[in-house]
């Protein structure tokens, strides 16, 4: 059987943003782990570049802001730039207006650098509000990439769900907005980051974390044949020199597989839709 898998490597560009913003810090050691996510960006642009592979950038306006140049280069260089909030603000945290006012504050500063709308979003904290598939409707979005209800196969949002622990939950419709599932397993916070009020120490051996994200790689090619095998990772992570070997490997790993393709989210969105088209409500 012919293959036909999709690679989406995607990158939550934070910086200062996560600090600053949900973790509220004002220390200039802490918040310099933010600053290193301009250096793990730098080395990553270059592993894109050496391996021609373009990715999906989630970067908060924040972000933008403060580097414009360097999120300047990630677009000169042709990767996606999707949406991530602005100050890495939760969307489940926050008003309906406030969270209207975060996306279109995150819009406009996309825009400044590329001269568009994005058509991905990514929610902060993986976490999304009551409002928030209304709301990236309204705002156009073709994608989010915040939920797990699969692993490798895109799928489309729904509204109108019905909770209930009295009897079983209630699934809404399907609405025109496909999702790119994601999972903490195939991220690389979990197993690398270090943050002291939350009790979290990574720091785990890279090789490690490559078995596990090759073997998941090995189970959609070996074992499934078609789909979409996507990663998140952080630049002030995955940016550390032993992270970006291992990186540097696992591309290599995948790119010698026939039947893989490097995309961005767009691309497998916009594909995914056209071979998959939403069913028309009766």
């Amino acid at each position: 059987m012919a293959k036909n898998v999709s690679v989406c490597l995607s990158f939550d560009f934070d910086a200062i943003s996560i600090w600053v913003g949900p973790f509220k810090s004002q220390s200039p050691s802490t918040i310099s782990r933010g600053e290193f996510g301009k250096v793990g960006t730098e080395r990553l642009l270059e592993v894109l570049r050496r391996h021609q592979v373009l990715a999906s950038w989630f970067i908060p306006g924040h972000t933008i802001d403060t580097y414009p140049q360097v999120v300047q280069r990630i677009a000169d260089a042709g990767h996606e730039i999707g949406h991530h909030g602005y100050c890495h603000e939760n969307p489940a945290a926050v008003a309906l207006e406030e969270e209207r006012s975060i996306l279109e504050r995150g819009i406009a500063c996309i825009r400044r650098i590329t001269g568009k709308a994005p058509l991905g979003y990514r929610s902060p904290a993986w976490d999304l509000s009551p409002y928030s598939l209304n709301l990236l409707m309204e705002f156009g979005f073709l994608y989010d990439s915040s939920m797990m209800a699969n692993d490798f196969t895109p799928y489309y949002c729904r509204l109108g769900d019905e909770v209930h622990t009295d009897g079983p939950y209630i699934f809404g419709k399907e609405i025109d907005l496909v999702e790119l599932p994601v999972d903490w397993s195939l991220d690389d916070w979990p197993y690398f980051g270090l943050h002291w009020p939350a009790n979290h120490v990574g720091l785990r051996n890279p090789d490690d974390v490559s078995r596990v994200w090759s073997a998941d790689f090995d189970f959609l090619y070996q074992r499934m044949g078609e789909g979409v095998f996507t990663l998140t990772m952080h630049p002030q992570v995955i940016g550390r020199g032993h992270r970006i070997l291992m990186l540097e490997k696992l591309i290599e790993y995948m790119q010698g597989h026939a039947g893989v393709t490097f995309k961005t989210m767009s691309q497998v969105a916009t594909e995914w839709k056209q071979a998959h088209p939403l069913a028309k409500a009766e």
